[in-house]
């Protein structure tokens, strides 16, 4: 439950990380709650050129909506966090992007020559799931072990071995950085595809692919938002208390 207290001094990630309804109400102003979350709610308002009483009105209205299967992100053990982002939503990227990329070279081969922009759109996913495969592999290899031995350890009493990237803060750097580049790119999609909208006449394939990308930018908005608002800064937290 989002507190109501100074709503325009709290940062978009948190205020996601409380009641993630407020996700919808970010998205509705363009807001971006995952790779821009450290941002204030003022600061967010002054730079969309959103009215600020307005933005707030409708963040403390969410305390008096229904929030039935609202999932407490932020309450559930990193361990158990990790797992979730792995089953769901590292399960999806796998699974959804050699699609992607499949509808993407298709609808770029046929079409291209009328709606250049899908060679552009192909071209950048094709580096978007270059990245993105490469770093869900560091995730689950590199830092996201070592988070659940943080964990282990501090439930157990005992002392954790310096990992050799030193800190957890050192990856996660990285994480964030790739995290920034995918969003970008994902908005640059969207902006080609004038809001993933096909246009008039388009194949089936054509406006399945723009359906699919639609559907992929949000689940990474989601994927984003867990690890940089609320794996993370609990994961450096968890490393300072040893």
């Amino acid at each position: 439950m989002i507190d109501q207290k100074d709503i325009k001094k709290q940062t978009v990630g948190g205020l996601v990380a409380e009641d993630y309804r407020a996700a919808g109400i970010f998205k509705q102003y363009g807001i971006d709650f995952c790779c821009g979350g450290q941002k204030t709610v003022a600061e967010v308002c002054k730079q969309k050129g959103v009215p600020l009483s307005e933005l707030e009105e409708k963040l403390s209205h969410l305390e008096g909506q229904p929030a039935q299967q609202r999932l407490q992100f932020n309450e559930w053990p990193l361990p158990f966090l990790i797992d979730y982002i792995i089953n769901i939503h590292h399960t999806y990227v796998q699974e959804k992007l050699p699609q992607l990329l499949e509808y993407s070279r298709k609808v770029a081969k046929v079409h291209g020559h009328a709606y250049p922009e899908t060679i552009t759109i192909a071209d950048k996913l094709e580096t978007v799931a270059e990245e993105l495969f490469a770093h869900l592999r560091k995730e689950e290899l590199i830092l996201f072990p070592y988070v659940k031995e943080l964990s282990r350890a501090k439930e157990a009493g005992e002392t954790v071995k310096a990992p050799p990237f030193q800190s957890a803060q050192n990856p996660i750097r990285v994480m964030e950085a790739e995290h920034e580049f995918a969003g970008a790119a994902m908005a640059e999609i969207r902006e080609l595809s004038n809001g993933f909208t096909p246009p008039e006449g388009a194949c089936n394939t054509y406006r399945v692919l723009y359906a699919l990308l639609e559907e992929f930018e949000e689940d990474l908005h989601r994927h984003v938002h867990l690890e940089n608002n609320i794996l993370f800064p609990q994961a450096v937290e968890l490393e300072g208390s040893f």
